[in-house]
């Protein structure tokens, strides 16, 4: 049936069904837009699990084969180009959590004003909804793959798009993360149930060795397409967009503590770098293994699921199939309610101030059907899944340029952080026209810097090099018209830095976003660069000790692949 045993298929409809039950049930908790929202009751070990699930889907595992089958070792940093930002995600959870906001744009109008938060909320909700499309897309192409062609991608995207709607929209958030626990498990599991069995049949990692003769597609660093200057830019740029994905308010607040949040978002992502390194060798092994037949790199981690998870037992493949696709749901789900967070709280309730809470739940509601719906769209356009992620790394610096020196910097205004989102947007606009690409290979720098990639006989800029052009102008305009337009009020900037500098209480509660609990205590300005506009603040022994340990935890995962890599 569908290209499935029939236990397969038994396995794969009764967790499906097991998981939207699990957000139907969930729905009955919900009372507020908070409880929808943002609900600040979660421990440590299922704000892991919620980042690990949040931040890993079927859609990565597709990329990651899917470039390390065509680029070799190096594809890994399709996933890893977070890596070296995860340690930063220590230092910035407490803060996201500080904010006592429920969406990211509630930052932004507590540092800039309404304007601002709304433009985030347009920006973000486009964001979420790419990304969900990003998902289905990977997804359809794994079970089409598995099923050898039985159940269409097509049709994939729509079975779960309505099973995650459904579920998503009864129980917000909280349904979620409580999915997210289930499916993080089984992706952890089935990322590496696979490995053993392809391993053996090219004849482990020295088959891999003997029989690819190309040392480019050995070596984490490929001279050609994925070398160190590309590895350093696509990672400061995913460290300044990182803050400005809407889901990652989530990631850092639904924790009872920012203690919660600090171990939940770093480790729980640090568990997805480690998975990354297993999808990135079934895709090398895929080079072996598949020889020289003519296949859709999209296709590889589905055609190998296939070919081995039915040898160990039927059902296998079946709980396989529905692991990836509930991280998908669940996945789906939180960017589904943060998008629509967005639009009730910082564009609907503008308009419609004095509604009942049941009102704007009812709203919510209706506006995650908008969100998936794009999301829907952009998943039947688009052409692969590295091109769309390739798009979804652009988006989010956008105005994470703006965050980044709102925080930092006193001066920033609203309209330098409307410029500088304006002209980031402008200068990827540019570098994408074939007038300026002519131009830009013109010059006589632009064969020593590698200004311009050829792809399949299409010219186009070098990926890392529109990051740098678009990063670059966003900055330097932010700054500039800064310093020559009305600075924010002083009362709300010291507003906003208190927040900041305020640790969250036991059992602290908020009504208002972005305020204070009543009789809080608001800690001295504590800076690096005391008497200037600069806001960096002095890192405390934790802050300190948990970075350290991070980076500790990267250099080991890196090791590990270099000791593969070498043989």
């Amino acid at each position: 049936m569908f290209g499935l045993h029939i236990a397969d298929v038994f396995v794969l409809g009764l967790y499906l069904v097991g998981i939207t039950a699990i957000g139907i049930w969930t729905a009955r908790r919900i009372k507020t837009i908070a409880d929808f929202f943002m609900p600040r009751r979660f421990g440590k070990v299922m704000m892991i699990t919620h980042a690990f699930g949040t931040g890993t889907h079927s859609d990565q595992a597709v990329s990651v084969a899917s470039k390390s089958f065509t680029n070799g070792l190096s594809g890994i940093w399709y996933q890893w180009l977070w890596l070296f930002a995860t340690p930063f995600y220590w230092l910035i959870a407490p803060v996201m959590r500080r904010f006592r906001a429920i969406t990211t744009a509630d930052v932004f109008e507590a540092r800039f004003g309404p304007s601002v938060a709304m433009l985030f909320a347009v920006v973000g909700m486009a964001n979420l909804s790419i990304n969900i499309g990003i998902m289905l897309k990977g997804a359809g192409a794994v079970v089409d793959a598995s099923t050898a062609g039985a159940v269409s991608s097509n049709y994939a995207i729509a079975a779960m798009t309505v099973m995650f709607v459904i579920y998503g929209i009864a129980g917000g958030l909280s349904a979620a993360i409580i999915t997210d626990f289930i499916q993080g498990v089984l992706t952890v599991v089935f990322s590496f149930v696979l490995l053993p069995f392809v391993l053996d049949a090219v004849g482990g990692l020295e088959g891999i060795h003997q029989a690819i003769k190309d040392p480019g597609m050995l070596t984490l660093v490929a001279p050609v397409e994925i070398g160190i200057f590309y590895i350093v830019v696509i990672s400061f740029n995913g460290l300044v967009g990182i803050v400005t994905q809407p889901h990652t308010m989530g990631n850092c607040a639904a924790g009872r503590t920012e203690m919660e949040g600090r171990v939940g978002w770093m480790f729980g992502n640090f568990i997805k770098r480690v998975c990354t390194v297993a999808w990135c060798l079934t895709g090398l092994a895929a080079v072996v293994y598949f020889g020289s037949r003519e296949l859709d790199p999209d296709r590889i981690f589905g055609l190998v699921a296939a070919d081995f998870l039915p040898k160990i037992l039927p059902g296998v493949l079946g709980l396989f199939l529905a692991s990836l696709l509930a991280s998908v749901m669940s996945s789906c789900d939180s960017f589904m309610i943060a998008s629509s967070g967005l639009f009730t709280e910082n564009i609907y309730k503008r308009l419609e101030p004095d509604k009942t809470q049941k009102h704007y739940v009812l709203v919510a509601r209706a506006a995650s059907l908008a969100v998936v719906a794009g999301g829907v769209a952009f998943a039947f356009w688009l052409p692969s899944v590295v091109e769309g992620l390739e798009i979804f790394w652009k988006i989010s610096p956008m105005m994470g340029i703006a965050f980044w020196l709102g925080l930092f910097w006193r001066r920033t205004t609203v309209a330098g952080a409307w410029a500088s989102t304006l002209s980031a947007f402008g200068v990827w606009w540019l570098t994408t026209q074939e007038f300026f690409i002519s131009w830009l290979g013109g010059l006589s720098m632009a064969e020593s810097l590698r200004f311009i990639f050829v792809e399949d006989g299409v010219p186009e800029v070098y990926l890392p090099w529109q990051m740098v052009f678009y990063l670059s102008v966003g900055v330097v305009v932010g700054i500039v018209v800064s310093l020559f337009s009305r600075p924010v009020a002083q009362e709300k900037l010291e507003n906003f830095y208190a927040l900041v500098r305020t640790p969250i209480g036991r059992d602290e509660h908020v009504a208002v976003p972005c305020t204070l609990p009543e009789g809080a205590v608001v800690p001295e300005r504590r800076n690096l660069f005391p008497n200037t506009s600069l806001e960096i603040a002095i890192p405390s022994r934790t802050s300190v000790v948990g970075f350290l340990v991070g980076w500790g935890c990267v250099a080991a995962i890196i090791y590990s692949v270099y000791l593969i890599a070498a043989g």
